[in-house]
């Protein structure tokens, strides 16, 4: 009976004090209590601040502050996936690298004149018809009768043309025949060299099998470009069909190639070089391949403790059209990596000594989400068609051929074949050589979408080459040398070797310091949930317990405000409905409850005498005034219904 009282008082306090804090019945009350009682400075003196003029400067300097903590905190997001590099250099025992060499002239010419014969032939008439060159003969050209009985295949297939310039008028050089060029025009100008008069344009004509209207011209403005173009396309078409067998047989052995080779101060043969067949190249030997497990080192760096060969080159069985350099052409490369001779090879001259010093790089990147390399490729959608390990130009090869394949129907030459695919050649695919010109035209304008398929890889090896060059042999030593290697080669003296059939080669590590360049995160989460503590603190002096209570506030219960009238004024609806229906007057109950009677709040705390102050007073009621005392509360009653002697006593004194 003692708490009714007090359950009373709480319970009128609870309907008449207004409701503040997260169960404010508006966004407005809301905003204003968490600016009121927030830490962050600005958003109370927005509400405390007297006078429109120092309030709306609060306000501007509030808006600034979070407007700069949102520019540095995006700032920060962008460098988060930023990377810095750093390199390191050790100085160690190094791996030497694997060193593709081959020939510049693939094959033996005296071996493929049977295979090229035709071909030779209609292109030394060529050279007769449109230059005057004749082999033995004087330079009188044919006459175009006399051209048109040999009949040529190779001119039907792909016809040679001169264009005048600044017209689309072509002649047939083996008919005479003047035509009008239809279709586009691409002009391969690549020598200073040009045929005859200036507005002489040598090219040729590749047109759609199933179209005729559909054609291409590539001019040349140099007369050699133009054939030599000409003959690798039909030298192409003809090694398409020779079995591999044969060609590694038609090409240069290790024997051949190689006459001296020495390794780190010691001799080496053809044992430490391993065959492999470029389909441009020919027979290419590579040296420390590690196929058989095991891959050379070197503990020291210097031209004598390289790789030194000496190369027999041939230059009289070359053949005088697919070639017009004499030497050899070598790659540094990881024994994972597919050698790209016709990419990145290194030419050697003959009648010379080539040393190339090298310096040792190993790279990292990182991957996603700081750049957009692969680690193995194997998230790439290429296949890869060398066996190789990933790298970038091998998924370009890989990706041009996929849909070389696709669009022609058969596979270029140049690259390694896919699995149920064959070469390209004029019998069973007459239309190879304009399909591949169009696909190549596409590829090299990024238009394939090979470009955007493949990606850089992750980590690579790196070896930078410096070359430099002496003649070689001397003048007072040619002699001697030329007549030991003869020996060597096994021809007993009977035929002293040339020195312009020699080449002489050294690779080398310059030092051994090896370089290694990587790169790091340049800030982790750590430092980037501090960064951002720092500018909160320095703009709006607010902490990480300030954000959790913005987003209290601003997002779960703002909406949750907003939910609650929304369910308030559906009810009241359908309460105005039901009573429309009914026609019963609105109950007490019906009426919508404010402040501390709404039933979220449970706050059972006793009232204090604070509160009390608080209540609104009654309408219509005079104001209270403290109440008369009760004289009858004055009135003193013993407590005790007996006296004591001892009081008895003192009381009749």
């Amino acid at each position: 009976a003692a708490t009714a009282p007090g359950k009373k008082i709480t319970a009128r306090l609870k309907r008449t004090l207004p409701v503040r804090g997260p169960q404010a019945p508006t966004l407005s009350e809301l905003m204003r209590w968490y600016c009121l009682n927030t830490n962050t400075h600005g958003c109370r003196r927005i509400v405390v601040s007297r006078g429109r003029l120092r309030r709306l400067l609060w306000i501007l300097l509030t808006l600034s502050a979070v407007g700069l903590i949102l520019w540095q905190c995006a700032e920060l997001l962008m460098n988060y996936y930023s990377a810095s590099v750093s390199v390191t250099v050790q100085f160690q025992k190094l791996p030497f690298p694997a060193v593709t060499i081959c020939n510049i002239n693939p094959y033996k010419y005296s071996a493929m004149k049977e295979y090229l014969s035709e071909l030779d032939k209609e292109t030394k008439k060529a050279l007769e018809t449109f230059y005057g060159f004749s082999e033995g003969k004087s330079k009188v050209r044919r006459s175009v009768d006399e051209w048109n009985s040999t009949g040529s295949e190779f001119f039907q297939q792909i016809p040679l043309l001169k264009v005048e310039d600044f017209s689309r008028m072509a002649t047939e050089l083996h008919s005479g025949q003047k035509r009008k060029i239809e279709g586009s025009v691409f002009h391969k100008d690549s020598s200073i060299v040009n045929s005859g008069d200036s507005n002489d344009i040598i090219g040729f004509q590749l047109c759609d099998a199933n179209n005729s209207s559909d054609c291409a011209l590539y001019t040349f403005s140099s007369g050699v470009n133009a054939i030599q173009e000409w003959y690798k396309l039909h030298y192409m078409n003809i090694m398409a069909q020779i079995p591999l067998e044969t060609k590694e047989k038609l090409s240069y052995s290790a024997d051949d190639l190689l006459l001296t080779c020495f390794f780190d101060g010691l001799s080496c043969d053809k044992r430490h070089f391993t065959r492999f067949h470029h389909p441009l190249h020919g027979n290419c030997y590579t040296f420390n391949s590690g196929e058989n497990g095991t891959i050379l080192s070197t503990s020291t760096g210097g031209s004598e403790y390289g790789l030194q060969v000496v190369l027999y080159i041939d230059e009289a069985d070359y053949n005088p059209f697919l070639v017009t350099s004499t030497g050899a052409k070598i790659i540094v490369h990881d024994q994972n990596e597919y050698p790209f001779i016709e990419d990145i090879g290194t030419e050697i001259e003959t009648a010379a000594a080539t040393s190339i010093g090298m310096h040792f790089t190993r790279s990292r990147k990182l991957s996603k989400p700081y750049s957009d390399c692969t680690e193995t490729g194997a998230d790439i959608p290429v296949e890869n068609l060398y066996n190789k390990s990933y790298s970038l130009q091998i998924c370009l090869h890989s990706c041009f051929q996929k849909a070389m394949v696709q669009s022609c129907g058969c596979a270029q030459y140049a690259q390694p074949l896919p699995t149920g695919a064959e070469y390209c050649n004029y019998k069973k695919n007459p239309n190879w050589m304009y399909c591949y010109y169009r696909l190549h035209e596409k590829f090299v304008k990024e238009q394939l979408g090979c470009q955007q398929i493949c990606k850089d890889a992750c980590s690579f090896k790196e070896w930078a080459l410096t070359t430099s060059i002496a003649q070689w042999p001397s003048t007072v030593s040619e002699d001697w040398m030329l007549r030991v290697l003869s020996w060597d080669k096994g021809q007993k003296l009977n035929k002293k070797l040339n020195k312009t059939d020699l080449a002489n080669l050294m690779v080398f590590y310059k030092d051994l310091n090896e370089r290694f360049i990587s790169e790091n995160p340049a800030n982790t989460l750590v430092i980037l949930l501090s960064n951002f503590g720092g500018q909160l603190g320095l703009w709006m002096s607010c902490s990480v317990v300030c954000v959790i209570e913005i987003v209290e506030v601003f997002f779960i219960d703002s909406f949750s405000i907003v939910m609650r009238r929304q369910w308030q004024k559906a009810k009241k609806w359908w309460n105005d409905r039901k009573r429309g229906g009914s026609g019963k007057a609105p109950q007490a109950s019906d009426v919508e409850r404010q402040g501390h009677d709404n039933p979220v709040c449970i706050d059972e705390d006793l009232p204090t005498f604070t509160t009390a102050l608080r209540l609104p007073l009654p309408q219509d009621s005079p104001l209270p005034r403290t109440p008369p005392p009760n004289y009858s509360t004055l009135r003193l009653e013993t407590a005790f219904t007996e006296q004591l002697p001892d009081t008895l006593e003192l009381g009749q004194h």
